[in-house]
């Protein structure tokens, strides 16, 4: 149940950019936030510093913590700051070096996104779906396993399940206890199976996202991704994160209806992107509120989410709920 009033409970999961846009949007309202963030990549320089130091990979609670940081713009454009000279440095990023190293010196990798967070006076709380370091499998629809977050996409094949191991990974109480506490659960936008649902993948997680009360909203990604989600449709989305769910938990699932037409008109070299068909009869029979609302833009030509559009959303959403219990 919502909770009327300020500081009300928003955890959102996922990873990557899709995450990150929707947090920069939500951080400027009088919300609670909780970003709950996959560890399972394993490319790029998160991959090498599994390699090298044995900890969760940084990439990831890095683009989040960026996302909800309020500092200076030259603070921000720093910890992002991704080498490309050095032999030894290039590809890595100095925020994944400086998680790193506050592990080292803290011994927890947790404790080392508490510490970014205070010196990037983030928005929030930003948590690991782990504290230790979990490897993502995928089989694919010709009973192939993939092993490692970064291959998956590679082979080109429709993912018929994916799965994390160890198993038995257990979640930190404090991720737990937001879930219980949260007055709205929300999933993506992000890649589906290598963002969202690794996120759900630890069990005590998912248990908790089922037994919450809270509202559960889907925000539906805008383009197929390629290796992914080629050919997927929004109800082929929603029932992937039911299947690995093992129930139907969603509310509401937000989905974009702006013509991708017309945003090629107005702007130069754009990335070609597919967009996911709304497929609304088969929704109607999956998610009991189905939302349809002008929620994208171009950014740095690719289309994106529209941070703003998409906050002032959720929190029209929350009011709207408040309202009618």
């Amino acid at each position: 149940m919502l909770q009327s009033g300020s500081n009300r409970k928003i955890v959102v999961f996922g990873g990557g950019t899709g995450l990150s846009t929707l947090l920069r949007g939500l951080k400027s309202y009088d919300v609670d936030l909780t970003a709950i963030v996959t560890v399972a990549d394993d490319g790029g320089s998160s991959g090498r510093l599994l390699d090298q130091y044995n900890i969760p990979p940084p990439g990831d609670i890095r683009q989040v913590m960026a996302a909800l940081s309020d500092v200076e713009p030259l603070i921000e454009k720093m910890f992002q700051y991704r080498f490309a000279t050095s032999d030894d440095l290039k590809g890595h990023s100095l925020g994944n070096l400086m998680l790193a190293a506050l592990t080292d010196i803290t011994g927890d990798f947790a404790g080392a996104i508490q510490k970014m967070g205070q010196i990037l006076n983030i928005k929030g709380n930003v948590l690991p779906a782990a504290n230790q370091r979990i490897t993502l499998h995928a089989e694919l629809d010709d009973g192939t396993i993939v092993t490692g977050e970064s291959k998956i996409p590679v082979y080109g094949r429709k993912i018929r399940k994916v799965y994390v191991s160890p198993q038995e990974v257990e979640p930190l109480p404090e991720t737990v206890k937001a879930i219980k506490e949260a007055d709205l659960i929300i999933f993506g936008p992000g890649s589906l199976y290598t963002s969202i649902l690794p996120t759900i993948l630890v069990r005590a997680i998912k248990d908790a996202v089922l037994a919450c009360n809270a509202r559960k909203v889907y925000i539906s990604n805008l383009t197929m991704q390629a290796g992914e989600t080629s050919q997927y449709t929004a109800s082929e989305h929603v029932n992937a994160l039911y299947d690995h769910a093992g129930s139907e938990f969603l509310d509401t699932i937000l989905l974009n209806v702006t013509d991708f037409k017309s945003l090629y008109q107005d702007s130069e070299a754009i990335e070609p992107q597919i967009p996911v068909e709304n497929d609304i009869e088969a929704l109607n029979l999956l998610v009991p509120n189905v939302v349809l609302k002008d929620i994208s833009t171009i950014s740095e030509g690719r289309i994106v989410h529209d941070a703003e559009k998409v906050a002032a959303w959720i929190m029209d959403y929350m009011e709207s709920a408040i309202s009618s219990e």
